[in-house]
């Protein structure tokens, strides 16, 4: 390999640009610059003028540049930066995150979007300056956006998903978490124009109703993700109309929409036969007979958050155990009905031979040591919660981890409270005081 002076070297003309990208950052961890005897060497062979020419050649080609993230340097981030970059990189970069930039706004966001036409991927989660006039500009200039973040945004109204629907058709993925300006009337813009939406995350979108989801069901047929999370106001005869419309689910949070029933389980059995991820955490009137069903319809499902789901018995672990052979991650905390009969079904079942991988067992109060004998026979348990499972003790975890030396125990045991002083009036320490 010949390394010259002149950008016209071998290398340059042999290799290609992404190759010789990567060689740089490559010499530049490498190498130990403050060095004097690596310092004579990379002169000696003429590599500093290399690094020196290629660098600036290469890193002022816009062309080098079609995925940028400065996550890592969101604190440092200013305005400027996204329009200089946006000037450089031009019609190039297909991918952008501006992930926690709080210091950006609308106005570079602007330029930005007036240079960088081909943006396909961008992400502004925690940008908390911009407002609808970044969805304006967005709208007007990348029509070829498909994937946008907009959590914790929290100036945006339902403008922006206006704007979004009449100039990004091809979106497929947008999240809106957090932002609670959102209602019904938004969602209807935007599905609107966004027929082709896969995945639509609005935690925390704390206003919609189920008027939101029947104009979810009415257009977004290919609808295969769909976050909910503290939709309280949500109720079984908006999720009811979702599963109708949107046949090719696979992904559903319900957390936090108190009112749901089995109603709401029956709906996702009978029209959604591809869900592979549940999380109805905190959906306290949910009962074995609508988990029942779901697992005898739904034989795909790999991740389930029923945290809190208070009703629910061994019943759902033994139909889940016989039906759902996929199943690789289950949270049953503050499930208190659950016993060790119920993780026996569960551990024995083909999804525990071999898939399951996270069990979360917090404030389970019936669970025994004898559960964790039970879960000796998942082989690829990677991960344990025991949080107040006040009947399982030390001695029966190192039992368990004797057997899965690689599976992660969280437990917590609470120390014994002191004996009481001579004559009565010593200090009695509770948990809360031992953990702070």
């Amino acid at each position: 390999m010949v390394f010259s002076n002149n950008d016209e070297g071998l290398i340059n003309k042999k290799l290609p640009k992404e190759l010789l990208l990567r060689m740089l950052f490559s010499l530049l961890l490498t190498f130990t610059w403050s060095n004097p005897e690596c310092t004579k060497y990379v002169r000696s062979i003429g590599l500093d003028s290399f690094c020196n020419v290629a660098w600036n050649i290469l890193a002022l080609d816009g062309s080098n540049w079609q995925r940028i993230d400065l996550f890592n340097f969101q604190t440092d981030v200013e305005g400027r930066v996204v329009e200089n970059i946006s000037k450089r990189c031009g019609g190039f970069l297909r991918k952008l995150s501006l992930r926690g930039c709080i210091g950006v706004g609308d106005s570079s966001l602007k330029t930005f979007a007036q240079n960088c036409r081909n943006i396909e991927h961008l992400n502004l989660n925690g940008c908390t300056k911009i407002t609808d006039s970044t969805c304006y500009s967005l709208s007007r200039f990348c029509s070829k956006l498909k994937h946008l973040d907009l959590t914790s945004c929290v100036s945006i109204t339902n403008s922006s998903l206006k704007g979004i629907s009449e100039g990004c058709r091809h979106l497929e993925y947008l999240n809106l978490s957090w932002c609670d300006q959102i209602t019904k009337d938004g969602v209807e813009a935007l599905v609107r124009g966004c027929r082709g939406l896969r995945a639509l995350l609005l935690r925390g979108c704390t206003q919609l109703e189920d008027e939101a989801l029947k104009h979810i069901q009415n257009y977004c047929h290919e609808l295969v993700s769909l976050n909910l999370q503290s939709c309280s106001r949500v109720t079984d005869d908006g999720v009811v109309q979702l599963c109708r419309g949107c046949p090719r689910l696979q992904a559903l949070c319900l957390s936090g929409c108190g009112s749901l029933t089995d109603a709401s389980l029956t709906a996702l059995a009978l029209n959604c036969p591809r869900l592979q991820i549940l999380e109805a955490a905190r959906c306290s009137h949910l009962t074995d007979a609508g988990f029942t069903l779901l697992a005898r319809n739904c034989h795909d499902l790999e991740k389930m958050d029923l945290e809190e789901c208070i009703l629910i018995t061994d019943r759902t672990l033994t139909q889940l155990s016989i039906h759902c052979p996929k199943l690789q991650a289950l949270s049953l905390s503050h499930c208190e009905l659950i016993t060790d009969d119920g993780i026996l079904h569960l551990s024995n079942s083909p999804c525990g031979h071999e898939r399951l991988r996270v069990l979360e067992l917090d404030n389970c109060l019936l669970i025994t040591d004898v559960a964790l004998e039970h879960l000796e026979h998942c082989r690829g348990l990677e991960r344990l919660e025991l949080y107040d499972c006040q009947q399982v003790t030390r001695a029966g975890i190192k039992r368990m981890r004797a057997q899965l030396p690689h599976v992660r125990v969280h437990a917590y045991f609470a120390p014994v409270t002191p004996p009481t002083a001579a004559g009565g009036g010593g200090p009695r320490l509770c948990r809360c005081c031992v953990i702070l």
